[in-house]
């Protein structure tokens, strides 16, 4: 009887074990597939001939005699956008004030709907900021565009009852019996025409500048800059982190003050990341002034002070999991006790502290909280090393926050935050697989 209860017993806990991770396997997808799917947007895209121009214009890059041919076609497709306009603007003329001014607000509406889905019209001045050079570079957004042009959005507050609610009036209306009665129609049927669409793999998003606050270019301060705190969080923290835990396992005697000194390193464990951020402005910039103001370093030594107890817990557990034997067999052989731990310990625990300090690099890579008031800007260049000690810096975590929450035109560049949130995931992701291939090797290095 004892036996066919533990059997139901064991099969009762695989089961359930098999069940959390297919639960956790399903959380991971609904968690990661919309960031993978709307990140690729980033890198794989319908462009629009305006997408090409930009890139010939900004990066001298792309085939000059496709687009020429491109451009013609398009050029040949959106004339009859601009006659009538052009005839409309004549009949405003001969029309009496009254009904001038009662259609300059519907026209100048229009106007800048036909700007933001083609452009600046043929012959005008060529705007300063790269935002208003050119139509929509991505078909997704010209869509958008070609729908605000089509309609407008109004409220029915007919029923007292209800909230107003958003309906779409065809723009079409306004201008019945004018010039511009039949731009509507042509605009919908030959969008493609004037947009010139074609699928687009932009794998440059990664290492070109960005454009006027990333509404055009690539993330690719941002991704330097992140590497460049996590270098200098890991060069600061590693080296302290595991001589501590040497001393906290070989070296510290079993009294009060070893237990209070464990207690403080869980506790900074705890302590939220804000709290490191407001340390760092305090301690780094505005007491020992590391920097004049915020700098790479100034941030990285941030980072440092927060993944330093993570390092200091897996070092320390690390070097408790290498046997006794190995260190009796060494000091039986007359080796010093800091010769054996150099030569024996160190090299046996070394798996679990290198997993220990990848993992702690993938949370300083994803850290926002302590970079905002030490090393993080919204806006910047790709700094030279040389750099690094007095500027501050773009990065992933706080131009994701920034990019999501702040900009000016957040709705438009919703392709750029999730491609750099799919970016820092990989990032992550890719640490973590090399913590797990390290591991592997060098245990199996040990083993023999």
């Amino acid at each position: 009887m004892e036996i066919e209860t533990r059997k139901i017993l064991n099969k009762s806990f695989t089961g359930t074990g098999w069940l959390s991770i297919a639960l956790l396997a399903g959380a991971l997808v609904v968690f990661l597939a919309p960031i993978v799917v709307r990140g690729m947007g980033a890198f794989v895209f319908r462009s629009t001939v305006e997408f090409r121009v930009m890139q010939d214009d900004i990066f001298e890059r792309g085939n000059k005699d496709k687009l020429e041919e491109d451009l013609r076609k398009a050029r040949a497709a959106r004339e009859p956008v601009y006659e009538k306009l052009e005839a409309f603007e004549q009949e405003l003329e001969e029309m009496s004030i009254v009904d001038r001014l009662e259609y300059r607000d519907s026209y100048d509406e229009l106007r800048n709907a036909v700007r933001e889905l083609l452009g600046p019209a043929p012959g005008e001045e060529r705007a300063s900021l790269p935002r208003n050079r050119y139509g929509q570079t991505r078909m997704d957004r010209a869509g958008h565009s070609l729908h605000h042009l089509l309609y407008i959005e109004t409220y029915d507050y007919s029923d007292p009852t209800r909230m107003g609610e958003l309906i779409y009036e065809p723009r079409s209306q306004e201008f019945e019996g004018t010039a511009l009665e039949g731009l509507f129609e042509y605009a919908e049927n030959n969008f493609e025409a004037m947009m010139r669409p074609r699928t687009e793999f932009y794998w440059q998003f990664l290492i070109d500048q960005p454009v006027d606050s990333n509404i055009f270019g690539g993330i690719w301060p941002a991704i330097l800059g992140t590497f460049y705190l996590t270098l200098g969080a890991i060069i600061f923290a590693v080296p302290m982190g595991v001589l501590s835990a040497i001393y906290l396992v070989e070296y510290a005697a079993d009294n009060w003050m070893v237990s209070l000194l464990r207690t403080f390193v869980s506790t900074l464990a705890g302590v939220p990341s804000i709290v490191f951020g407001l340390f760092g402005l305090a301690f780094f910039i505005n007491t020992i002034g590391v920097s004049e103001s915020k700098s790479v370093l100034a941030g990285s030594l941030t980072l440092g002070l927060l993944i330093l107890p993570m390092v200091i817990r897996s070092s320390e557990e690390a070097i408790r999991a290498v046997p006794m034997e190995y260190k009796e067999a060494s000091l039986g052989l007359g080796a010093g006790k800091w010769r054996t731990v150099l030569t024996v310990i160190l090299p046996s625990a070394l798996p679990g502290i290198i997993t220990g300090i990848i993992i702690s690099m993938g949370r300083a890579a994803g850290e926002t909280a302590p970079i905002i008031f030490t090393a993080a800007v919204s806006v910047g260049r790709a700094l030279k090393p040389s750099q690094v000690f007095t500027n501050p810096t773009p990065a992933l975590p706080w131009n994701i926050y920034n990019l999501a929450t702040e900009h000016e035109m957040v709705d438009e560049i919703r392709h750029v935050q999730f491609g750099m949130v799919l970016t820092l995931i990989v990032l992550v992701l890719l640490l973590n697989m090399t913590a797990i291939v390290l591991r592997a090797r060098i245990s199996k290095k040990l083993k023999g």
